[in-house]
């Protein structure tokens, strides 16, 4: 993670400005059954999309709040970078985007019995959305329903 001092001046000023939104409670849900029973689904701030896929719009004010499906037996090394944020090294997750999106990490677990199974697909965000309105009100929601759809029981968050 970088830190303020890493950040241009422009980002700096927008980080010490920007009001952040504090959720009290935060919801939870305990889980059911073992994990070793539970569909896991991968759901990851990103950005990334299949080279077939619309990438996220980078000119959208407040951030692209949409989403895109990604299959589980995705190959990750075909997955593009779309993240709109310089304010970190894209580098690692260029290198190996297991990094953020940690699908064969989650197939691992799978095979080793340490989940029931993965989910049909998973779900990518564009990380650095400012204005989280819209995401709440209807990429959330959305994207809620497609992982209710596919049963599954437990989403991995993996924020970038």
């Amino acid at each position: 993670m970088a830190e303020l001092s890493d950040l241009s001046l422009s980002d700096r000023l927008f980080v010490r400005t920007y009001r952040w939104r504090r959720i009290d409670p935060v919801p939870f849900t305990p889980l059911a059954k073992p994990l070793a029973e539970c569909r896991l689904a991968i759901v990851s701030s990103a950005g990334l999309v299949l080279p077939e896929q619309e990438p996220f719009d980078k000119s959208v004010k407040g951030g692209d709040w949409g989403f895109r499906e990604i299959p589980s037996d995705v190959d990750p090394s075909r997955l593009v970078d779309t993240h709109r944020s310089r304010s970190f090294d894209h580098g690692p997750m260029a290198r190996d985007r297991n990094v953020a999106f940690p699908v064969e990490r989650v197939r691992e677990l799978a095979r080793d019995g340490r989940i029931g199974s993965v989910g049909r697909r998973h779900l990518s965000f564009m990380g650095s959305i400012t204005a989280p309105g819209r995401l709440v009100a209807h990429g959330a929601p959305e994207a809620a329903e497609i992982l209710v759809q596919d049963e599954v029981d437990v989403a991995l968050l993996v924020p970038v």
